[in-house]
């Protein structure tokens, strides 16, 4: 009784230790994001003051719900066509046996273990030539680089799970494989489908280096950007304020959607993991 007392303890001690590791950084950006002037570097980890300045001084004078903006349309664009690509060809590699079927998946797999800046330059020099710099098709297809692989990845394993009667009797019934894919297998692969894609928003939404280098202007820039230029009256003043609030912002909607799909997001990490 001793031993199951002692590790209880133990794990609610270590659980205690991770949710503070992982909270409290936003926790204290919150609060930095209600200070001002001197107060900032005050030491404080209760609420004394609510001084929404910061809060407003992002959006006045600047371009930053414009960023805002391209980075919804640019997170929701990429999720899109990832989710649909992602499904088609998770099913040509999931169910149909042909040669060099292995060959492709551990490409795709290769490719998104490449980092960002290896293939940064042949990137930039691809989408210069498709006349796509400083656009927001062009932030498009240079996010589709690591968030296409990992789903495709993702989505093939799920697609192998799922029993092939359920295909067979499609086709018996006179189905067509994009039938087969939409209204037979898309209603099982939700779970996987909801993890996936906001695995690849937030991943898109976070994105900083290719959204500095393919853009120029600040009014095609989105948020990450946006706030890594925040500068402030002088040379040598940085706005940690100002910064910190828009950083709460940017971080508020992602917390929101993964409340509102944790359950589809857990039962999509899940699927396959005990079988019978």
């Amino acid at each position: 009784m001793s031993k199951k007392w002692y590790w209880r303890v133990g794990f609610y001690l270590l659980v205690t230790v991770i949710v503070l590791f992982s909270v409290f950084p936003f926790y204290y950006a919150i609060l930095t994001s209600f200070k001002s002037g001197s107060a900032l570097f005050e030491v404080e980890y209760l609420p004394s003051v609510f001084d929404w300045s910061n809060y407003a001084s992002v959006f006045s004078g600047g371009t930053f719900g414009r960023n805002l903006f391209n980075s919804v349309l640019v997170s929701t664009v990429v999720v899109g066509i990832s989710l649909l690509l992602g499904v088609t060809a998770s099913y040509a590699l999931g169910r149909i046996r042909f040669k060099g079927r292995n060959i492709v998946l551990l490409t795709i797999l290769g490719v998104s273990m490449f980092p960002q800046v290896a293939v940064l330059s042949g990137l930039f020099e691809l989408i210069r030539a498709f006349g796509l710099y400083n656009s927001m098709p062009g932030l498009a297809l240079a996010y589709m680089i690591f968030t296409l692989p990992f789903t495709v990845w993702v989505l093939t394993t799920f697609m192998q799970q799922l029993p092939l009667e359920l295909e067979e009797a499609a086709i018996v019934d006179g189905a067509t494989p994009w039938q087969i894919i939409t209204k037979v297998l898309m209603p099982l692969l939700w779970p996987a489908l909801v993890t996936t894609g906001l695995l690849a928003f937030i991943a898109a939404w976070n994105e900083f280096l290719f959204a500095l280098t393919f853009t120029l202007t600040n009014e095609q820039r989105t948020v990450p950007v946006a706030i890594a230029l925040i500068s402030g009256a002088g040379q040598y003043e940085l706005p940690w304020g100002t910064i910190m609030a828009a950083s709460v912002i940017v971080t508020i909607p992602l917390i929101v959607m993964v409340l509102v799909f944790q359950r589809r997001i857990v039962s999509g990490l899940t699927a396959g993991a005990v079988k019978g």
